[in-house]
């Protein structure tokens, strides 16, 4: 026998091996008996791989190997059924593909095999904490999965991506896309929430949602605290460090389209990043760790918060399409000019626009400063946000955020434009 071969069944019998202990592990911290071990399932996959090896001369053995071993192991289910009564069926798919993974490693995939066999493994190992994430999740929240999925994959897609109405100022797929891009981020702060709880759950979400929209998480969180109270320092984290992840977006989307740009950029917002950064931790320190009751009447009929997130959509989009607009209408009266109308719904394409721009002759520090005028202008309809919809107490903590972050970057500002 050539070693190839050799080493192809020394690979099957491991990874039945590594499957039935598993099931031999878990079967002994539950105190019941192993009916099905380590040796077991090393003979499954190596059953497996011989029905590959002896199905190239007898025709369609592999069907036959296959079924015997589904017997075998239909016949194992119901002895357990009849000793223990548990109807639990996943040791016996765990058979199953042990066998499939031997005629896997058979066909010459053993590399595939192998790295499948430890997802299964794992898959196997989290099963306590898939059945607590389960347990945890209701009807309604599994309908709005569904009409999530909807909203980003049925309807979506049929919107036109283009202005249209009265003075081409309403762009139906951008509307809609903002109105997904709230409802997703509420959802995920309401599952992160009621898993991991209000203290930790909040800062997950606006650290994730920061990195798509800071504008997004601001009107999701400042609702959420609205409507369900608790930690005012736990909003106002998460709110930070969204804003303070639309900083680092920046910088990252100015150094992939202008890296020599970049370096310049790096000292007033990567000032403004750190200083963010500090600020978060602060507020993180100073956040209560209680649960906040996620049994509110409003959020547990609506955990997407659809109805809000459509109303600030159509704001966004009206918003939009006005600037667009006034660009096509009036012409660009000056970079500033652009920034600070552009700043008012979106950083980043104003961001990358100014970017391309330097490369072809605008001059470095203009762009620099209508990238900061943009991001100071954003940051501050932000706030205004958070005052109107969270009120006085989360504004004037967001308020001391953006006064910590922003004035080092107009002063970093100032300072390139002294040395430019």
């Amino acid at each position: 026998m050539e070693w190839e071969r050799i080493e192809a069944v020394l690979t099957v019998l491991l990874i039945g091996f590594l499957i039935g202990l598993q099931r031999s592990l878990s079967s002994q911290l539950k105190g019941e008996p192993i009916l099905m071990g380590s040796r077991t399932f090393a003979l499954i996959g190596l059953a497996g791989y011989l029905s590959g090896w002896l199905g190239e001369r007898v025709e369609n053995l592999e069907l036959v190997g296959f079924a015997v071993t589904a017997l075998i192991l239909l016949g194992a289910y119901l002895m357990k059924v009849q000793r223990l009564g548990k109807l639990g069926v996943t040791t016996q798919f765990a058979g199953v593909i042990t066998f499939l993974l031997g005629l896997l490693v058979w066909a010459g995939y053993r590399e595939y095999g192998i790295s499948l066999a430890v997802l299964v493994v794992l898959l196997l190992e989290l099963k306590p904490k898939l059945r607590q994430i389960e347990e945890r999740i209701s009807p309604t929240e599994v309908k709005a999965v569904l009409l999530l999925l909807v909203m980003s994959f049925v309807i979506l897609p049929l919107l036109p991506d283009r202005f249209m109405g009265p003075y081409n100022l309403f762009n139906p797929y951008k509307s809609w896309l903002m109105a997904i891009l709230i409802a997703s981020i509420s959802f995920v702060g309401y599952l992160t929430m009621k898993i991991v709880g209000e203290r930790h759950g909040i800062f997950i979400t606006g650290a994730a949602g920061g990195l798509v929209s800071s504008t997004a998480v601001t009107v999701t969180l400042s609702r959420l605290y609205r409507a369900v109270g608790g930690s005012l320092y736990s909003y106002a984290g998460g709110i930070a460090i969204a804003s303070t992840f639309m900083y680092l977006r920046v910088l990252l989307e100015v150094a992939i389209t202008n890296p020599p740009l970049a370096l310049q950029l790096l000292t007033p917002y990567g000032i403004a990043t750190l200083l963010g950064l500090a600020y978060t931790f602060f507020l993180y320190r100073r956040a209560s760790s209680t649960q906040i009751s996620l049994h509110n009447s409003e959020l547990s009929k609506n955990p997407l918060q659809l109805s809000e997130a459509i109303k600030f959509a159509l704001l966004f989009g009206i918003i939009f399409g006005a600037v667009e607009f006034v660009r096509s209408r009036y012409g660009e009266v000056g970079v500033y000019l652009v920034a600070f109308i552009s700043g008012i719904t979106d950083v980043d394409a104003i961001t990358i626009s100014l970017s391309e721009m330097a490369k072809g002759g605008l001059a470095p520090l203009t762009a620099l400063a209508g990238i900061v005028i943009a991001s100071a202008t954003n940051s501050l309809v932000k706030l205004g946000l958070t005052y109107w919809i969270g009120g006085v107490r989360l504004g004037w903590e967001l308020t001391k955020f953006f006064i910590v972050t922003l004035l080092p970057m107009f002063l970093a500002l100032l300072w390139l434009r002294g040395i430019g």
